[in-house]
């Protein structure tokens, strides 16, 4: 099988997964139910994947890489980093918004794992956090940001904020204009807890010694 048309399979079980997920929970879901949504025999599923809960965890490093190269190439485009983490924030949500489907998947079905709660390595999420970092101390380099913020902190910060309100969303199954609107508040939270503000002026001395 050519490698394209490889590529192209996988792809299908694993949308076919995040509805299956989606739909049923992980833990009910079964690997017959996949292979039928994606149209392939039960045996085609392990010529990709090892168990089910390798599609799960596929499913998120899938969606991580998309949301790392998306992050990459827009930020890439600012300058200011405080406008950098502000697009950082729209994007992550902002693809929550219009796949809820998969949003559901990797913010319920996933901590049902155990495999991914005890053994996942996560490279490829900590290459997302190691993209928001690298803003902060950018930010911090150029006067933007506090010093004494550790920017690894921030970004397990971040993204712990982003992912809780992905999942009261899902859970509460609101509009995406919802979800806007707390992206808007979260951005300005987090940004503006890390700025950098003026040293205040010194307090004149008044007549007579008092201040």
């Amino acid at each position: 099988m050519r490698l394209v048309d490889r590529a192209k399979k996988r792809q299908r079980i694993l949308k076919a997964a995040v509805r299956v997920f989606a739909r049923h929970g992980f833990y009910v879901s079964r690997v017959s139910q996949i292979a039928q949504a994606a149209g392939v025999a039960d045996g085609t599923i392990y010529l990709y994947f090892r168990n089910k809960d390798d599609i799960l965890i596929s499913i998120f490093e899938d969606r991580i890489d998309a949301l790392c190269d998306l992050v990459e190439k827009e930020t890439a485009k600012l300058d200011d980093p405080a406008r950098r983490l502000r697009r950082v924030v729209d994007l992550q949500l902002g693809t929550v918004r219009k796949h809820r489907d998969l949003a559901e998947v990797v913010s319920i079905n996933l901590r049902q794992s155990n495999r991914f709660l005890k053994q996942y390595a996560a490279p490829k999420f900590n290459r997302y956090l190691d993209l928001i970092a690298g803003i902060v101390a950018d930010g911090q380099r150029r006067g933007v940001f506090r010093s004494d913020v550790s920017p690894r902190v921030f970004a397990c910060a971040m993204f712990g904020a982003l992912d809780g309100l992905t999942l009261t969303w899902v859970i509460g199954k609101s509009a995406p204009e919802r979800l806007a609107r707390a992206a808007e508040g979260a951005a300005t939270i987090l940004i503006e807890g890390i700025r950098k503000r003026p040293a205040p002026a010194p307090r004149r001395e008044r007549k007579g010694g008092r201040t």
